[in-house]
């Protein structure tokens, strides 16, 4: 490959945020209109017994997660280069922030990419909720409660000897090489996936295969954008291989709580000239514009505000642990449950058990409130 010029550079860089952004607001726009949620999957499979968000949850990683398979089995893009691939993860890190962030997201009526579709909506609520998140994210990454995380939860690590991916575990067993265990892994769990999905027809509707097939394939997408097309082998100035427009120099897919709160950050400090937008941070608007396009073109656009003190308070204490919660679980429903599910990782099935645990249990406890008190 011939050697870029940093002007080369920086119009990659460009290209990558552009993209980035174009697939986020068609995320917005899908999102909003099929009401794709995780935290309402698990109510509607909990209160209801309605499983059809949770099988719109499911096809979406399931697509994803064969897509990326057969990308990695193909060398277009690694799970090796994301930021998912560390030798030890901090576990106790992540079932803690798990469970908070699960909790929060509930208390908080959905995690922040379902906040952003709503604030693209009209609604206040989230735009409130979506600050304090911010707030509290960063202070996790930055502040005083970031210290207690590395102090407290972060030391204690674990990590399995073959890798932090179950297809290099798959691998070592059968003697192949990793892309190949990585993608047979991908394939099975997949193709399992898509026949508890599919295998009902009353499944087949428009906005159920738009959400799944839809999302999983935006995430696919950013996935390639991060991991391919932003990705150069020799720096200009460092001479070291680059993924450009991320936020963290490696492959990433599709995550909101960190970018929420690094664009806190940036309202604050931007001027000073060493700040950067990131492929994360371009998300975050592009989700609310085609948001608010979709609703705006539905008539659904409607202003919402708080109308009890409860109600804000309730929403402000499920911001704050889903700021503390995600950026400690390092990653959402989306950072951990559908891009980091969709590798494989180890670390992230972890994360997102303790998520769905402390929705459930923060969902049993409202519905013990409520048929109590009315």
């Amino acid at each position: 490959m011939e050697a870029i010029s940093l002007a080369d550079l920086q119009a990659l860089e460009h290209r990558v945020l552009w993209l980035g952004f174009g697939l986020a607001v068609l995320l917005g726009a899908l999102v909003q209109r099929t009401h794709f949620c995780t935290m309402g999957a698990i109510s509607d499979c909990l209160l209801m017994r309605d499983a059809t968000r949770l099988k719109q949850w499911a096809l979406a990683l399931a697509v994803a997660m064969l897509g990326l398979g057969l990308l990695t089995g193909a060398g277009v893009v690694s799970p090796l280069n994301a930021i998912y691939a560390v030798p030890r993860f901090p576990w106790l890190s992540y079932v803690l922030g798990g469970l908070i962030f699960g909790i929060g997201m509930v208390l908080a009526s959905g995690c922040p990419t379902k906040n952003l579709v709503r604030l693209g909506g009209g609604s206040l609520k989230a735009l409130v909720v979506l600050l304090v998140m911010g707030m509290a994210a960063l202070a996790t990454l930055r502040g005083a409660p970031g210290l207690l995380r590395v102090q407290l939860t972060d030391p204690y690590t674990w990590g399995a000897a073959s890798g932090p991916f179950i297809g290099q575990w798959l691998a070592l067993r059968m003697g192949w090489s990793v892309p190949q265990g990585l993608l047979a892994v991908a394939s099975v769990l997949a193709l399992a996936i898509l026949l508890w999905v599919l295998r009902q027809r009353d499944f087949w509707q428009t906005d159920n295969l738009l959400a799944g097939v839809g999302i999983g394939a935006i995430l696919l997408a950013t996935w390639w954008v991060s991991g391919a097309m932003a990705y150069v082998p020799e720096h200009p100035e460092t001479l070291e291989s680059v993924f450009v427009g991320t936020s963290s120099g490696r492959m990433e897919g599709l995550s909101f709580t960190g970018p929420v709160a690094q664009w806190v950050d940036a309202f604050q400090y931007l001027a000073d000239g060493r700040k950067r937008l990131s492929l994360g941070m371009v998300l975050v608007p592009g989700v609310v514009l085609g948001a608010a396009l979709r609703a705006w073109r539905a008539g659904d656009f409607r202003w919402e505000g708080f109308t009890r003190t409860s109600d804000l308070a309730r929403h402000l204490v499920g911001a704050v642990l889903m700021g503390v919660g995600g950026v400690s679980a390092m990653g959402c429903t989306f950072g951990q449950g559908l891009s980091g599910l969709s590798t494989l990782n180890w670390g992230s099935l972890l994360a997102v058990l303790a998520m769905v645990l402390g929705a459930v249990l923060t969902l049993r406890v409202q519905w013990w409130w409520a048929e109590r008190h009315g």
